[in-house]
């Protein structure tokens, strides 16, 4: 179809479309058009996307118009203003865990002393595994990092720049990796509470073993994706050392991370590039170009402020770690 037979009707046909496609939909039904996936997920009742990543598509559409215009291919942007207005605000969608939660959380038998963190994580034993299910919600609370970013890192992912030890958050084509968006690639130097927790040794125990994953006990689900199954069971973790609470999963991790840049008083554009929620001017995508945006001595100096004043994690220190 040619640029200019595209109407706004047309344009609002896709957006209805996309309020009823569910996340993932190719994976799910890659022999569907958009139109039948849209068709089969609201019969079997499958929860759609977000509005965010609606309106994120929307603004795709109205930039690939706007380009049109420019190059005078058309003479109206037809999907112009074309989106789904937000009437909950972002605050109330999440919130960040409270205190008691992540006392809660770090206090499970994974954390103090477990009958292994398979099925026995749950029950208090002599077994202290150090193994994805104690390290990713660590990674999440000190350096902001989502959950999907945190499973599909390789333990290359994890390295020294200019003597800071640094998680590198990236995807290149071919290593099964994916970013929510560009601002996604960036740098984050590993805390100093990571440290003394002993995710240094960790690593090089990974490499040592010659292991491409940094955590190779998570396989992927039947999406492509290592966060699946953990998602699945960091959600029955919650309900099991009773830190559940409405408006609050994995992503509350992030949530309290921003909250501790805030609290520390961290420069904006600073917060932003650690958490990878925006690349503003000076900031830079750093993740595969260290030569540009902050410094990761900059960026070691700022996230290092982050504390979280009640929470005791000594007894993790000098925890030996298993195999």
């Amino acid at each position: 179809m040619a640029f200019a037979a595209i109407s706004r009707d047309a344009c609002r046909g896709v957006l209805a479309v996309l309020r009823k496609l569910p996340p993932n939909a190719r994976k799910r039904w890659p022999d569907l058009s958009p139109r039948e996936v849209a068709a089969q997920a609201e019969k079997q009742g499958v929860e759609a996307m977000s509005v965010a990543n609606i309106n994120e598509y929307m603004n795709k559409l109205s930039s690939l118009f706007n380009w049109a215009v420019k190059e005078e291919l058309i003479h109206r942007n037809p999907a112009c203003g074309l989106r789904i207005v937000e009437t909950q605000m972002a605050r109330d969608k999440r919130l960040p865990f409270a205190m008691w939660q992540l006392q809660r959380i770090f206090d499970a038998p994974v954390y103090r002393g477990c009958r292994n963190d398979e099925n026995g994580y749950a029950c208090q034993g002599k077994n202290r595994p150090r193994r994805a299910r104690f390290w990713i919600p660590l990674i999440a609370l000190w350096g902001g990092l989502r959950q999907g970013e945190i499973c599909q890192m390789l333990t290359s992912d994890v390295r020294e720049i200019d003597g800071i030890l640094c998680f590198v958050v990236s995807a290149t084509e071919g290593d099964g990796k994916r970013l929510k968006t560009a601002a996604s690639y960036r740098v984050v130097p590993v805390h100093p509470e990571l440290l003394r927790i002993g995710l240094a040794k960790y690593v090089d125990d990974r490499r040592r073993a010659k292991d491409e994953r940094l955590f190779p006990d998570l396989s992927e689900d039947s999406l492509g994706l290592y966060s699946g199954k953990f998602s699945k069971w960091f959600a029955r973790f919650l309900i099991s050392c009773d830190a559940i609470s409405d408006r609050t999963c994995f992503h509350a991790f992030r949530h309290r991370f921003r909250d501790g840049l805030r609290e520390a008083k961290i420069d904006r554009d600073v917060a932003l590039t650690l958490g990878g929620w925006t690349t503003s001017p000076g900031a830079g995508a750093v993740a595969d170009s260290y030569g540009q945006g902050y410094s990761p001595k900059l960026l070691y100096g700022a996230i290092s402020t982050i504390t979280y004043p009640g929470l005791d994690l000594s007894h993790l220190h000098t925890q030996p770690i298993d195999g």
